[in-house]
């Protein structure tokens, strides 16, 4: 197996462009996302490095951009905001949390559970992804005034009244500007200069000769040089905590990653490997935490903008990322003045895209109750917590998707014994004999798959037996047959057979046919009951009636 996916030099001038544009992307936000993170901006610049490079190196997905993105942020803020500032240990073990869910990542990726990640109900990711959007909105308002950021959503809500009854002139102006430059700039131009590093110049150039004198958070200081490492640190009070939120930010960044990848493989024509890409965003991650930067994912539109431009390898990944280090090593002066304010506008446009607007529009046309499950989704992601929001929202997504597979199940169990001459199940010569049979057989026909959904239908309709002579359990359309299904058939079969009645069993092959044995369910059915198709059991079932002894009222046989 190649060392890295996907490696190769017949591209290297599309890899270097790319790699190049992309870093031009990342850099606004990657600082903007580190000061919204409580971490500071080097955080973010630390992950979009690190995640970046490590994420190309040993990912699946050659052309993919990782770095930090705005639900990785939201998570990883909160975080913050719960460990950093609560106990004596807390960054270590916010950057510990940020470890951990890189393992987990990681362990994804070697349990192969790749392809099994974007399994998620649509419903529950649109609704979280878009109140991650809201999230990103709501904190940046506070700073896009001229306020300082906050990390908790209901509490930034709350001081709504004070943010805009004190607005900063000279902050809203920068913040409203930054709004306009990336929501307006021409595509003309931003073939040039990406619109959110065109609005983080401009942003910090005016107050620096017209502004002087207007009291605006700025960036400040940046560390400059390599990382420091960042052991993990953490007591047994915040161990189910971090353990929560690291498997948290491993799901999340592993969905987001993927996604992107399948975005990768659309525009590439490619294919990308599903757990080498979740055990590469893992190293990045755990080496992230390690030295102290954010976690990060696939991003999607880093990644767009470097297919676009060319970047085809990992080459480009690890450009990308060499080029922010370059800035960290050698530009801090030039970031220290950025103000907050244009930061925020960034941000905002970034959480107004998050948003699902799409799926928003017509998911009241769709469905209901897939409408009201992704609002409940986004107002719990919004004003609860994430890990509850997505259970909460998986739970009832499966409830409902297990209701209507059950009502086709359910739909799928018919109990025949005088059929209908235009029933398109029953050939000709079936109908024939069950019509002869005068309603002494009862067909018990299956289809599909049959789970426990289809286990009450089969239980309401045990009590009916008693009224035929001759049971006929017909598998052939049954590919599947669940535990809990196998015992309401067992069930019927004892019945049956306690009543003396004739048992026959018809198509039961693979899956189904050791799911009977290992219940041990044909110990009760005879072999010469048993029959591949439904026609020999029904021709036997109808001479077995007519060679049986007549029964008058008082029980007598009559040979």
């Amino acid at each position: 197996m190649q060392l890295v996916n996907g490696l190769h030099s017949r591209n290297l001038r599309g890899d270097l462009f790319g790699g190049i544009t992309a870093a031009v992307v990342a850099l606004p936000l990657a600082l903007a996302f580190g000061v919204s993170s409580g971490a500071g901006a080097i955080a973010g610049l630390y992950g979009a490095i690190i995640v970046g490079f490590f994420a190309a190196l040993f990912g699946g997905t050659p052309s993919q951009i990782s770095g930090p993105t705005g639900p990785m942020t939201v998570v990883v803020a909160t975080v913050f905001s719960g460990l950093a500032n609560t106990s004596e240990n807390g960054m270590a073990a916010a950057f510990t949390v940020i470890m951990l869910g890189g393992i987990f990542q990681i362990l994804f990726g070697v349990m192969r559970l790749g392809k099994y990640i974007t399994l998620m109900p649509y419903t529950v990711i649109s609704g979280f992804m878009s109140g991650i959007g809201l999230i990103i909105i709501l904190l940046q308002i506070g700073p896009f005034l001229g306020h300082p950021a906050s990390a908790d959503v209901v509490g930034s809500v709350s001081n709504f009244p004070t943010f805009f009854t004190n607005i900063n002139p000279a902050a809203a102006g920068l913040g409203i500007l930054t709004l306009i430059i990336v929501f307006a700039t021409p595509a003309a131009v931003t073939r040039f200069i990406p619109s959110p590093l065109l609005a983080l110049i401009v942003g910090t150039v005016i107050p620096l000769y017209f502004l002087s004198d207007s009291n605006l958070a700025l960036i400040g200081d940046i560390p400059r040089g390599l990382p420091t490492l960042h052991l993990p640190a953490f007591n047994a009070n915040q161990l189910r905590e971090i353990i929560g939120y690291g498997l948290m930010l491993a799901i999340l960044g592993s969905i987001d990653s993927l996604l992107t990848s399948l975005v990768a493989d659309n525009i590439t024509r490619t294919s990308h490997n599903s757990d080498r890409e979740l055990i590469g965003q893992g190293i990045g991650n755990l080496l992230s935490g390690l030295f102290g930067g954010l976690p990060g994912a696939g991003a999607t539109m880093r990644t767009v903008i470097n297919v676009k431009t060319g970047g085809k390898t990992p080459i480009s990944g690890m450009v990308h990322a060499v080029v922010l280090l370059t800035v960290v090593l050698g530009a801090g002066e030039l970031t220290e003045n950025i103000p907050h304010a244009v930061l925020a506008g960034i941000l905002i446009k970034v959480g107004i895209d998050i948003i699902d607007w799409s799926f928003l529009k017509r998911a009241h046309h769709i469905s209901l109750k897939a409408t009201g499950l992704m609002y409940i989704v986004l107002f719990l992601t919004v004003f609860v917590d994430l890990i509850i929001a997505v259970a909460v929202g998986v739970f009832f997504a499966n409830l409902l998707t297990i209701k209507s597979l059950s009502d086709i199940q359910s739909n799928r169990v018919k109990a025949i014994t005088d059929p209908d001459d235009d029933d398109p199940d029953l050939a000709i010569e079936e109908k024939h004999i069950l019509k002869q049979a005068k309603g002494k057989i009862l067909l018990f026909s299956l289809g599909g798959p049959m789970s426990f959904g289809a286990a009450k239908t089969i239980s309401q309709r045990m009590g009916i037996i008693t009224n035929y002579e001759i049971l006929i359990l017909d598998f052939s359309d049954v590919p599947l047959l669940g535990v809990t299904a196998s015992l309401a058939i067992e069930n019927m079969v004892k019945d049956a057979c306690e009543q003396k009645h004739q048992v026959y069993i018809v198509g039961a092959k693979g899956v189904v046919h050791k799911r009977l044995q290992k219940m041990k369910l044909l110990k009760f059915i005879p072999p010469h009951n048993r029959f591949s198709t439904r026609l020999p059991a029904l021709q036997d079932a109808i001479a077995q009636i007519e060679s049986s002894p007549i029964k008058i009222k008082d029980g007598t046989n009559i040979n």
